[in-house]
Order: structure tokens, then sequence, then C-alpha cells
């Protein structure tokens, strides 16, 4: 018979509870970040700001998701993985080019450009246009000086019509195009401009474009919720509408989705583009997908784009189009 010293007792580990504890509070902003994204929230300005970031939280979502696990603590673990894959579902479709609509129209090359208070290189701007055969073009946060800084640089000789609302200390906007341009009241009011314009194509046919910029939500909440709701939906005669520039918003803000649901198409998530960052053009803060073209539904979307703009803070975004007529 065994004496009951020599009766190896289980060893049982203690789990520390500072990590436990340390574990959840990491977790649980991201668990309220990915509630609201999947419940539709954008909340107020600091929340509006973490949503542009849920592509970087999906990525630290699994990396915590794993190092909990590894850390045993099973249930904190699974939670943040299932949170974390829910997000995975939302990014996948923007990596990925959507079958396009078959249309009987014309080519259409748009680009759009926030100048950061017309302080990007004019020459670039001109560069893109001319390399691209650009033909319309949206001008955001631009100034009468920058919008003649422009002008010196050659644009308006190669896209010579404009609908302009330039202001002061860059609070403007502008449409410009190679074709005739009649401006039409497309939008609702914004504290920076936004110039709605009919393209006139020459043969009776064209297109309807806004230069969309809404403050961005951390300055005023309303202006951003209030000037994206503003934006006019496609109709179902002709002609389309296309809706571009910097609208400091993303794929993952409730507000955004809501005008895409109201008939339109993200250009760079139809060709698998959606988290190719346009702000800023440094690392700090993280890229976000702020610059968009959105297009009628009708609209079939050939190539998108993304070119750095020299003293500028955002990428322009350029997108190929083919537009029923």
């Amino acid at each position: 018979m065994l004496d009951q010293e020599q009766v190896a007792e289980p060893v049982v580990r203690r789990r520390n509870p500072l990590v436990t504890g340390l574990l959840v509070v990491i977790a649980v902003p991201f668990v309220v970040l990915v509630l609201l994204r999947l419940l539709g929230i954008d909340g107020n300005r600091y929340t509006a700001a973490a949503l542009a970031l849920v592509p970087y939280a999906t990525v630290g979502g699994l990396l915590l998701g794993v190092v909990a696990l590894v850390l045993r603590r099973w249930k904190t673990g699974a939670l943040v993985l299932l949170l974390a894959g829910a997000l995975v579902l939302t990014l996948l479709p923007r990596m990925s080019a959507d079958e396009q609509p078959a249309v009987n129209g014309r080519p259409l090359k748009v680009m759009a450009a926030n100048l950061y208070f017309s302080q990007a290189d004019p020459a670039t701007v001109v560069r893109l246009v001319r390399d691209n055969g650009v033909e319309v073009l949206t001008l955001l946060e631009l100034s009468p000086q920058g919008e003649a800084a422009l002008e010196k640089a050659g644009l308006f000789t190669l896209l010579p019509h404009r609908v302009s609302k330039a202001a002061a200390a860059g609070a403007g906007s502008a449409v410009v195009s190679k074709y005739p341009l009649t401006e039409a009241p497309l939008a609702g009011p914004s504290a920076l401009k936004q110039p709605g314009a009919r393209v006139e194509f020459g043969d009776g046919t064209g297109v309807e474009i806004v230069a969309v910029h809404p403050l961005p939500p951390v300055e005023s909440m309303d202006d951003w919720r209030t000037t994206l709701k503003g934006l006019p939906k496609p109709t179902g005669d002709l002609p389309v509408r296309i809706l571009a520039g910097d609208f400091n918003a993303t794929l993952d803000h409730e507000v955004f989705r809501d005008v895409l649901d109201g008939g339109y198409a993200d250009a760079a998530d139809e060709r698998g583009m959606g988290l190719s960052a346009t702000w800023p053009e440094g690392l700090f803060p993280p890229p976000v997908t702020l610059d968009h073209i959105l297009v009628d539904d009708r609209v079939a979307v050939r190539d998108f784009k993304v070119f750095e703009l020299p003293n500028g803070d955002h990428s322009a975004v350029y997108a190929e189009l083919t537009v029923p007529v």
C-alpha cells in the first residue's frame, strides 16, 4: 500500500487575475466598436472616428483573441475571435471585384482631388489629368489662389469648363470638365460648398455630378451627417448621377452606407480596392479610405486608381466608367 506522501497531488495552476483583467480592459472597447459597426450606430464624434479604423481593429481583434487563447482565457478569446470574424465578413467583399452591369453607353474618366487647402502641387494635378485622360474632375478645399495656380499650370486648357465655388482658406469646391457644364443645385447645403453640375456631352446626353465634401465628424457631427444625408439619390431616368470627392467617411459608417443604399455603388469597392487608403499621406494617424467616387448602380466601373498628391494630405481617386446615355 502506498503512503499518502507517495500519492501525487494534482497541480492546480492559478490564473493571474491581473492578466485576466488586462485582457478584459483591452477587449471591452473592441467589443463596443464591433457592436457599433454591426448595429449601424455612428454615435458621436469619437465613435465615428473610431469606426474609420475598423480594418485595423479587425487585425487587432484577431491577435487579441489568439493571445487570450494562448493564455487559456477561453471565454475571452472565443468571444473576441467571434466578433473579429464578424468584422472580417464585412471587409472581405471590399477585396474582390464585382461583376459589372452590361451597359450600352459611353466611356467616362472621372477624378476627385482634395487639394489640402490648395497646397497640393498644381503641376501634379495637371499631369494626372493629362496622363489619364481625365474628362471630369472635382476639386475639394479649393481657394481662389489655388484656382489661379491651377490655371497657371494649365488645368483649364485641358478642362476648359468649370462650376467653381472656390472660397477663402480653401473652404470651397469645383467641378471641372472637358465638356460644357450647366450648374445644378443637386446637393443640400454644406459648410465646405458642394457644387453640382450637368455634364453635357454635346449630343443631347450627359451625366450629373456633385463635388462632395462634408465637414469631418470630429469637427461637426451634425454637419457631417446632414450633408451626407442631403446628397441626391439617383433617379430612374437619365442622366445618371455621380458623387465624387472627400466624404470624410468610410464603408464602416452607417450614414455613408445609407448613401450607397440609395442606389449608388462605390467605384473602389466595385473593383476590389475598397480598402485603398486615401488619407493621410503619412503613417499617422493610420491611413483610412475617405475619398470616393460613387456611381449610379447602372454605371459599369472598368478601373479604379489612387494617386499621390505632393504637398497634399489626401490622395486623388480616379475611375474609368461606362455610363448609359
